[in-house]
């Protein structure tokens, strides 16, 4: 199983950049990428 870091790694950027397509807002796009991590490690904690 991966860890959470890894998980991070892998897919901050790419989960980044869609926010930010979606939002053309990067502060908008950092905050939902951190609520979207927030989320998967309040899930699988």
């Amino acid at each position: 199983m991966k860890t959470i870091e890894e998980i991070y790694k892998t897919y901050e950027k790419p989960i980044f950049h869609y926010f930010y397509g979606l939002t053309g807002d990067y502060n908008l796009a950092e905050e939902l990428t951190q609520e979207t991590f927030f989320q998967i490690i309040r899930t699988i904690s």
